[in-house]
């Protein structure tokens, strides 16, 4: 009975061990395809973007990275599908971002 019992932990082990490497192989793979699609749009950016432009793309990176990340896919998607014929340059680039970044309330408090 009691090597029944040590059996039984033992299988229970085996198994937890096992989903425990397929989860981390699964994990490893969606880094892996992460990497490789960050890799195609970074090489896609430099293809569509002028150096000052991609310069000033990665300093908006630095400080607001969801939103260079938006920039950047709204970029990919306006290149695949044609509508970007020729390199942008940092001006175009300024308009578009002016273009994406939303509107500011502006508050005014009056003390009296």
């Amino acid at each position: 009975m009691v090597d029944d019992e040590l059996a039984e932990l033992r299988r229970r082990k085996m198994e937890q061990m096992q989903r425990q490497a397929m989860d981390q192989q699964a994990v490893e793979e969606e880094a892996e395809r992460q990497r490789q699609i960050d890799s195609q749009i970074r090489v896609m950016l430099m293809e569509i973007l002028e150096p000052d432009a991609r310069e000033r793309l990665n300093t908006i990176k630095l400080t607001r990275p969801e939103f260079a990340k938006a920039v950047e896919q709204q970029l990919v998607m306006l290149a695949q599908s044609g509508r970007i014929r020729q390199r942008i340059t940092d001006d175009q680039l300024k308009a578009l971002l002016t273009q994406l970044t939303p509107s500011k309330k502006e508050f005014r408090i009056t003390r009296k």
